[in-house]
């Protein structure tokens, strides 16, 4: 069963259009890796898909139900959790503070994610849990930003460009995070670059082209298509 789709998305930045026609769609409990190119239009489909950006054009739909058009915290309501590249946590709050202002059950009333079991997930926080966010080095932030956005108990998780900027010991961190969430059954889109970083993580992918989805199929199929991967992902 399909938990989100995106059809035909056309977004602009001021008169400039980014996305042109992007479509993609993800099952319940899968991880779908978003592909492309620096400034192929990953972000801004995610960003699309959060309500962060006004559609020109297209529609997107929660567990049946179409979510475009609607402001963003309703859509975050609606069960969209979106870790942005960026990471915006606060930072002169702590990092429980950080946790607590984020947490709301899911859109059917789930609970599952809390400010403990957030600690397990991502042990890293526990020890820094009264130091300010704005302390913390980029990985903890960037590890943060994900406890933050699970204590909404989303259905869908967007995390975009996870990696990006990280030291090595940080990104296998990042990668066995998500691992243990596909293994809890969460249902996540991974914007990202690095096709390596997802062949381990990712069960299809949708690669992105100047803004639009130009390739549909297993992560195992692609890391196979040399070229696609010549075409649109290498640098």
């Amino acid at each position: 069963m399909s938990i989100l789709t995106a059809q035909g998305l056309e977004v602009f930045y001021d008169t400039s259009q980014v996305l042109f026609g992007m479509s993609l769609t993800i099952e319940q409990g899968e991880t779908l890796a978003l592909l492309g190119r620096n400034g192929a239009g990953k972000s801004t489909t995610m960003k699309a898909i959060a309500g962060l950006l006004p559609l020109r054009a297209g529609r997107i739909d929660l567990q049946g139900q179409g979510i475009h058009g609607r402001a963003a915290h309703l859509i975050a309501r609606a069960g969209v959790g979106f870790v942005p590249e960026d990471r915006q946590i606060f930072p002169q709050h702590s990092v429980e503070d950080n946790l607590v202002i984020a947490a709301k059950r899911g859109r059917d009333g789930q609970d599952f994610w809390n400010v403990r079991r957030v600690y397990d997930m991502l042990p890293l926080l526990e020890p820094l849990k009264s130091r300010l966010g704005g302390q913390l080095s980029g990985g903890e932030q960037q590890m943060l930003t994900v406890g933050r956005t699970l204590m909404g108990n989303p259905s869908v998780l967007l995390l975009d460009e996870p990696s990006e900027g990280l030291a090595p010991i940080m990104v296998q961190k990042i990668a066995e995070l998500i691992k243990k969430l596909r293994e809890l059954g969460s249902t996540i889109i991974l914007a990202e670059q690095n096709l390596n970083f997802c062949l381990s993580l990712a069960d299809r992918a949708v690669v992105i082209d100047r803004g639009r989805d130009v390739y549909h199929d297993t992560i195992t199929a692609l890391k196979a298509n040399a070229e696609v991967k010549q075409l649109y992902l290498s640098v």
